[in-house]
């Protein structure tokens, strides 16, 4: 019922005209606000993005960005170490924070009357921030210990970490949000706070409140509490070194003891969502979904069901990057099933694809899904939150998140046809099979 109702609505209006109340403004000091107005719970996500994360950090010290992230939660001239965290929990309410490559982010859910609260302590964090050598010592073997639990500890996540750092032979996308263990072990007081004066500032930073919020008295609120903080007038331009031209496939074997179910992967370079130019990145995810993505896919079909060769496969895109991106595809062979043979049956499904194009009773399933779970995404204002920050810091615009619904659902077939030719180029991929060690006699 709950689907029928979706399709139902869906054909009544495109979603651009269904779009939540947003309201978009900008502080004199430069400090981007996003409104999203949900009134039906009394209750407010509030969240701050810098324009910066781990693909900004000067090379040397990678893991500053997520380290920063974490010592954000010490003290600051007004704030005793933990005090942040305990009072929204004392509130009734949750925090966190995250790094990605492009952006990290610091988020409260609490009642609508505490926004006053966590933005006063969220913007004194932004330029009060007190650290101390133990501070350094301590968040350091904790992040440490992190990327033990997270990398160290886990086959899959070694692989992956040495197979993007294949991939991205120049750009800082080929360094792990984490760090380098090595890097890691040596980042100071000095690296954290370099990092912190030149990034957090408010001309370098979102505001998404989301809930039961007034566009007018968050407006008001973050005027008393962001637009007193200056603006930082040495903030460096966004500028990563770009990937040369890849000129020939790059291929990785990784073994390990610990493995027990091996797979071959392959990750081809990509474009990225632009602002007003998103076409090419919704026919990729259309791409991704009719390869892989569920059990009607094409790999899923062909190598899952019909030949039996594996019992996992996937394809997945995500465009929302500041810079080039990945298509990935990976397949899990059944027992008995060589790597090169998953390989080889992986390869003959894309050039079928690539003659045949997409069923087209398939694509227009896809796009219903895809716009179904868009009307059932509005439901979470967290989620929604989460969406206008990640593309504000990505080099997208309010516009733009708005449109993307409507772009998906004219996308046609020869669009993502023309994008599967340009993208699966095994000339700027690369390929890798993770498995255990062979066995000697």
């Amino acid at each position: 019922m709950r689907r029928l109702l979706a399709a139902c609505l869906v054909s009544l209006a495109p979603l651009a005209a269904m779009a939540q109340q947003v309201t978009h403004f900008t502080l004199e000091n430069g400090m981007e606000v996003v409104v999203i107005e949900d009134r039906r719970a009394p209750v407010v996500t509030h969240m701050v993005w810098y324009r910066a994360g781990s693909a900004d950090e000067e090379p040397g010290v990678s893991g500053v960005a997520h380290f920063l992230e974490h010592l954000l939660f010490k003290g600051t001239d007004t704030l005793a170490p933990g005090e942040f965290s305990a009072t929204v929990a004392r509130n009734g309410g949750s925090d966190n924070a995250f790094t990605s490559y492009d952006y990290t982010a610091y988020f409260q859910r609490i009642a609508a009357d505490r926004l006053d609260l966590v933005m006063g302590m969220e913007a004194d964090r932004m330029v009060n921030l007190r650290l101390d050598e133990a501070d350094i010592l301590t968040e350091r073997d904790v992040i440490i210990e992190e990327r033990n639990q997270r990398v160290e500890n886990s086959p899959s996540a070694l692989y992956r970490e040495q197979k993007s750092a294949l991939q991205y032979l120049n750009h800082r996308y080929g360094v792990p949000i984490i760090g380098w263990r090595h890097e890691m072990e040596a980042l100071g007081l000095d690296d954290a706070l370099a990092y912190y004066t030149r990034y957090y500032a408010p001309n370098n930073a979102i505001l998404v409140v989301a809930g039961d919020a007034d566009p007018g008295e968050v407006r008001a609120l973050a005027e008393k509490h962001y637009g007193v903080i200056p603006a930082n007038p040495d903030l460096p331009p966004r500028a990563r070194p770009q990937e040369p031209p890849q000129l020939a496939e790059r291929r990785m074997t990784f073994r390990d003891p610990r493995v027990s179910q091996p797979y071959v992967s392959r990750s081809y370079l990509a474009p990225e969502r632009d602002s007003g130019a998103q076409e090419r990145a919704a026919a990729l995810t259309l791409l991704a979904q009719l390869l892989g993505g569920g059990q009607t896919a094409v790999l899923t079909q062909k190598l899952q069901f019909e030949s039996q060769i594996a019992v996992q496969v996937g394809a997945w895109y995500s465009g929302m990057s500041l810079d080039s991106t990945t298509f990935d595809l990976v397949v899990v062979p059944a027992p008995g099933v060589t790597l090169a043979e998953a390989e080889a049956a992986m390869d003959d499904v894309l050039t079928g694809f690539l003659e045949t194009g997409p069923d087209a009773a398939h694509l227009e399933r896809i796009k219903s899904q895809l716009r179904a779970q868009e009307i059932y995404d509005r439901d979470d204002a967290s989620s929604l939150a989460r969406r206008y920050g990640a593309a504000l810091t990505q080099g997208l615009t309010v516009a733009d998140v708005q449109a993307w619904p409507d772009i998906l659902q004219a996308v046609g077939a020869e669009d993502i046809m023309t994008a599967a030719r340009d993208v699966l180029d095994r000339r700027q991929s690369v390929t890798g099979w993770l498995m255990a060690p062979e066995v000697t006699q």
